[in-house]
């Protein structure tokens, strides 16, 4: 019993393939071999083709054919995406433009404008927060300053409902992904009709709403040929990203909490509250779990400047072109400052606007920079610790609402491949964090078991996960990461 799970991210696609018996990845790889590139058009722009997407998805399943996965196997697909993105379609499944993706900045103001318009109260009593960047004011934007182009749109769908539609022919969405782009009515359990209306846009553009964990399409019939599965494949789940990750570590209940720190940092703490931040610096979102008689949030914490910060210093501190500084010997380098970074800070907003400062534009950067004393190990290094303190920062918010914890899992992977990056988190957080060995892709996979009714529980599903090590808080430093992150935290009101 065989499934598939795939994982569109910003840098690359992922796919894992689980056999359910055993919980375990038979087959995995990332496409491309290079990180795909965001186009940026204008300055605060952010931009991707999803037929590179497709075309990397097909590219991946034939490597994982050529690694010896037989593919006729695999019973269902499900599928992880990168968050809130707007990609519209002809009737006919066309692309009409690029992919605005979800740390474009330009909606922003559409959001803050309708925000202000309509009250607080109307958004945050229907959608639990403003309209911000998300993607129905990414609609309204295209609505605004495309409108021919707008005239022509069948279909409105997140990056995974693409993904979905170029294997089914058919245009579809989810509940949990409606809350992503703030078009989930909480309080009806709904659509958020209210919303588009005060916005303006239509409601035929919102493809047909599907449960998360259901039988939600077969794949055609053409695509099945060409990609070499059975005929009877079907999508039985899809999620953005973030839930997606959160399901992954079998965070799934209320006072259970999740992080990552790829492209961009996030917390994810599940309630089952519709908890929300009246300053709209962390944002909810329906579970994966979520249903009529069980009420399951996700409070979502994202600080767009993360894994791209690393990827920058990667580039900038190589010496050519096509040489650039693995990660591991940036691992290495930060060990090799101490805690402080010798008096230098850094600032790592400079990925769009910033949920936690209202949707505005932040500096980025280096603070108390000294030519003569800090070198290449104290800029890794703060760069670590900016992440950490920018993920605290918000981390306080969501404790303040109720959506705090002690304890948090995490995958090993991206930034968490740091020991300097994990010291750096619990220490200044003051939570347990427990590393386990999974990833986004097989999350996917296994949820794409639990929906086509191999797994009966998510606690099922969570069958053959691997917890790799857990890593406390050490005492003896709690107080100096409390004044060396109060220090950081100090300059915010300067630079927000």
């Amino acid at each position: 019993m065989y499934f598939l799970g795939i994982d569109l991210g910003s840098s690359s696609i992922k796919l894992a393939v689980l056999d359910a018996n055993t919980g375990k990845s038979v087959g995995s790889c990332t496409v491309p071999d290079h990180e795909m590139i965001i186009k940026a058009p204008q300055s605060g722009w952010a931009e991707q083709d999803p037929q590179l997407w497709w075309e990397y998805t097909c590219t991946g399943v034939k490597k994982l054919k050529d690694h010896g996965v037989d593919i006729s196997l695999i019973k269902a697909i499900g599928i992880s995406y990168q968050m809130h993105g707007l990609v519209l379609t002809d009737k006919d499944l066309n692309i009409l433009r690029p992919s605005i993706i979800w740390c474009d900045s330009r909606a922003a103001p559409i959001g803050e404008k309708y925000y202000q318009e309509k009250g607080a109260t109307f958004f945050q009593d229907r959608v639990l927060q403003s309209p911000g960047n998300f993607t129905a004011a990414k609609l309204k934007w295209v609505q605004q300053h495309e409108p021919e182009l707008f005239d022509q749109v069948a279909h409105m769908m997140l990056p995974g409902d693409y993904l979905a539609a170029k294997f089914s022919g058919i245009a579809q969405t989810s509940k949990s992904g409606l809350s992503e782009a703030a078009l989930w009515d909480f309080k009806k359990n709904a659509l958020a009709e209210e919303v588009l209306d005060a916005l303006d846009l239509p409601r035929a553009v919102i493809p047909e709403v599907v449960a998360n964990f259901s039988h939600q399409a077969t794949i055609a019939p053409h695509i099945a040929e060409r990609l070499g599965f059975s005929k009877d494949v079907a999508i039985t789940y899809r999620a953005g990203d973030q839930p997606n990750n959160a399901l992954a570590l079998n965070v799934n209940q209320p006072g259970e909490i999740a992080t990552t720190a790829g492209t961009s940092a996030v917390i994810y703490s599940v309630t089952d509250q519709d908890a929300f931040d009246t300053e709209n610096r962390i944002n909810t979102f329906l579970h994966v779990n979520n249903t009529e008689a069980q009420k399951r949030n996700g409070v979502l914490l994202c600080i767009n400047g993360s894994g791209i910060l690393y990827q920058w210093l990667r580039k900038i501190l190589s010496t050519g072109k096509d040489k650039f500084l693995s990660y591991d010997f940036l691992n290495a380098q930060a060990a090799q400052a101490g805690p402080g970074s010798a008096g230098l800070n850094f600032y790592p907003f400079g990925n769009g606007v910033e949920r936690i400062f209202n949707n505005k534009k932040s500096f980025s950067g280096l603070q108390n920079l000294d030519f003569n004393r800090h070198g290449a190990t104290h800029m890794v290094r703060a760069a670590c610790e900016g992440i950490v303190y920018a993920m605290n920062y918000g981390f306080e918010v969501m404790q303040h609402i109720g959506a705090g914890g002690h304890s948090v899992k995490a995958t090993k992977a991206n930034l968490f491949l740091s020991p300097v990056f994990r010291d750096i988190f619990v220490n200044t957080t003051q939570t347990t964090l427990a590393l386990y060995k999974t990833n986004g892709a097989e999350g996917a996979a296994r949820g794409a078991a639990h929906g086509y009714g191999f797994y009966t529980s998510l606690d099922d599903a969570a069958h053959g996960l691997e917890l790799l090590s857990t890593q406390e808080p050490q005492p003896e430093l709690k107080q100096q990461y409390t004044d060396l992150y109060q220090t950081w935290k100090n300059n915010i009101q300067i630079i927000a």
